[in-house]
């Protein structure tokens, strides 16, 4: 073992919150505390990956706390971490201090709602949900609304190659709807309105899954606790009629 680099294993108790230093001193001394199986020396120092006991019990650091934020995104910011080659990325919008990635996208001539979190492994479980992942959108278009307009739209639009998903819509004005999707198609509703000849003049996100667009425009939050247990609710949920679903030959 290298003992040039590492933590003193007091010093570590102690970091963990297992004991105070004097107290792990004393764990030492009495022969109570193991790294890798073997009784140490005071003063030794562990690395990373050793296998730190007291009394047979597995003392682990804390996992690293998450960040899972909620973003009110102007129209304008680019929804990428590549903070070199774009001036106006949503990173250093926000500013967050630390090193946090969107979850999915939304256009830089969009507005509202956007997640963004420092868990790589909840980004990948939500753009994976086949159900549950529900965006909700309200879109103004330059031409007044039609009830075939409102149709064609929740039965589905040929675009890039497929058949975009039934989803629920829902006319709010004459020039103004409500859409829900589950799909994450790239610029799907500009693409789906453009298809009826329609263009869009302003969409906005105003939800995703269980989480409401509540902010002032360019302003986040954290998410709450009761809000990230709904969100892994109905990723389980979603993961587990994904395994039902029968496998297509």
């Amino acid at each position: 073992m290298n003992d040039s680099q590492g933590t003193r294993i007091n010093k570590y108790l102690s970091e963990v919150g297992f004991c105070s230093r004097r107290a792990a001193d004393k764990l030492i001394e009495e022969g109570k505390v193991t790294i890798n199986g073997k009784v140490p020396e005071m003063g030794t120092k562990i690395q990373p990956g050793d296998e730190v006991r007291v009394q047979g019990k597995l003392i682990s650091p804390p996992k690293e706390e998450h960040v899972y934020i909620a973003f009110n995104k102007p129209v304008g910011i680019v929804c990428t971490t590549d903070t070199k080659a774009e001036k106006d990325n949503i990173i250093d919008y926000i500013g967050h201090p630390k090193r946090i990635f969107p979850i999915g996208r939304l256009d830089k001539p969009s507005e509202g709602l956007i997640l963004l979190t420092s868990d790589g492994d909840i980004v990948n479980k939500i753009l994976r949900a086949r159900n549950n992942h529900e965006k909700e959108y309200i879109v103004t278009v330059d031409r007044m609304i039609t009830s075939d307009f409102i149709k064609k739209m929740g039965n589905g639009i040929p675009i890039l190659g497929t058949m975009t998903n039934p989803c629920e819509v829902e006319a709010l004005g004459k020039y103004k709807f409500r859409i829900i999707l589950t799909q994450g198609l790239n610029r799907q509703i500009r693409r789906m309105c453009e298809y009826l000849g329609y263009n869009v003049t302003k969409l906005k996100r105003i939800r995703i899954m269980n989480i409401p667009l509540d902010l002032p425009i360019g302003q986040w939050r954290d998410l709450s606790e009761k809000e990230m247990q709904e969100i892994n609710r109905l990723l389980a949920d979603s993961a587990k009629t994904h395994e039902e679903e029968p496998r297509k030959n």
